[in-house]
């Protein structure tokens, strides 16, 4: 069994358990603090594709591997991170706000920030790779749009079922995310492992970095500490479902090789993420301690 056929299902319920979150002010949450989005998307938007580009090209990826980097750079934020962000004690509102803006945006940005890699792969590795940019709209909107507009239409008619489904659904995210690399990963399995080293060092710094990056732009903007928080796990955390579904729909790409990266990211976002978290819980703790 072809395993797209199970990433396409659940990315529409991951997307729908999104829109279950989100009302309209979420999306006016740009005019009450324009600094802390601005640079939310800043990192998101343009930090994260120009990490993935200048780290594929000195890790030297093999072409395939390096789209789907790419990909994934240019994916929008993952529904978790407002878990993540609840945790940090950061700020849910910002997460919630990002996560939305970033969905909609990268409807416009994913197609051309993959049609320049697509480009710059086929004239330095003489790849044949093309871009449906049509059909990837037409996907995004379909398993995308649609279920966070039908999520938000619920939360808006139906208050009681949509917290029963948020409950429901918000427990079952990072399992179904879990499913969806175990999928890829046995039926990748020889791949991945021979290419674990390069593409695990890849994805880490991805994370690393961009959530530098990130770090010093809130900085410099003087964000504050829990807005700060939101804005790293935000530009940490992209939708590696969405990766790998594009990378793998026969409608798209039909290329399961090019979701790699994004199953190795999957693991290495949680681990770095769930890291990072951790700390930040575990601080005030150690910290009084410290001072006793």
């Amino acid at each position: 069994m072809n395993a797209i056929w199970i990433v396409l299902p659940i990315l529409s319920l991951l997307m729908f358990e999104l829109g279950l979150t989100l009302e309209a002010k979420d999306f006016l949450y740009l005019k009450k603090h324009p600094k802390a989005v601005i640079v939310g998307m800043i990192g998101q938007i343009a930090c994260l594709p120009l990490i993935a580009f200048l780290l594929g090209r000195a890790l030297q990826m093999d072409a395939v591997f390096f789209v789907g980097l790419m990909l994934i750079a240019c994916s929008p934020g993952g529904s978790s991170s407002n878990v993540f962000s609840m945790i940090a004690k950061g700020d849910v509102a910002l997460s919630v706000s990002l996560t939305a803006l970033s969905s909609f945006i990268t409807l416009f940005t994913l197609p051309l920030i993959l049609d320049f890699t697509l480009r710059f792969t086929e004239s330095q590795f003489h790849t044949d790779l093309h871009l449906p940019a049509g059909k990837l709209f037409l996907q995004n909107i379909v398993l995308m749009v649609v279920p966070i507009l039908a999520g938000i239409a619920v939360r808006k008619k139906l208050p009681r079922t949509a917290c029963f489904c948020h409950k429901a659904l918000s427990k079952a995210a990072f399992p179904l995310l879990l499913l969806l690399a175990s999928l890829f990963f046995v039926q990748h399995r020889d791949t991945i492992c021979n290419n674990f080293a390069r593409l695990g060092l890849g994805v880490s710094l991805l994370i690393i970095l961009s959530m530098g990056a990130a770090a010093l732009l809130a900085k410099s903007f003087r964000i504050g500490q829990a807005q700060q928080r939101t804005i790293l796990i935000e530009v940490g955390m992209q939708n590696a479902a969405q990766s790998i579904a594009i990378a793998s729909s026969p409608f798209l790409f039909n290329n399961s090789l090019m979701a790699v990266p994004a199953i190795v990211y999957a693991l290495m976002m949680n681990v770095i993420l769930l890291s990072y978290v951790a700390a930040i819980a575990y601080r005030p703790a150690w910290m009084s301690r410290k001072k006793n």
